[in-house]
């Protein structure tokens, strides 16, 4: 069982940066893969970036590649989202979540994650 909580959002112009953090408690010695999502109203959830468990591979989807990086601090239990330039098609609420055993479905797929956090609000706006 993995608890996750995020935290960190805000509101940021066009053009700035915001790190986001995702505390992950519980039995961390099993996790699998940690993944970012976010949802914007009327949006499905979008899964964009996620980093493994096991060897720290990351992944990214082309929108935020290059803009956004997942890094993770195993001693602190912590995963982060550093975000820049970003845009105002980033705003949405931002999620983390977990898996400890694999699902057979994409990084990015919200079916390959069990433990959710409650989400936090990035709003990109001049």
């Amino acid at each position: 069982q993995l608890q996750v909580v995020e935290y960190g959002g805000g509101s940021v112009q066009p053009g700035g940066s915001l790190r986001l953090s995702c505390a992950v408690s519980g039995d961390t010695s099993r996790v699998y893969t940690t993944g970012w999502f976010r949802q914007a109203p009327g949006k499905d959830r979008e899964g964009f970036a996620a980093i493994s468990g096991a060897n720290g591979k990351t992944y990214y989807v082309d929108s935020v590649k290059g803009r956004f990086t997942i890094s993770r601090d195993n001693a602190k239990n912590m995963v982060y989202l550093q975000m820049t330039n970003l845009k105002p098609e980033d705003s949405a609420v931002y999620y983390c979540a977990a898996t400890q055993i694999p699902r057979g479905v994409g990084w990015n797929s919200a079916l390959g994650y069990d433990y959710w956090g409650q989400g936090t609000q990035v709003t990109v706006s001049s």
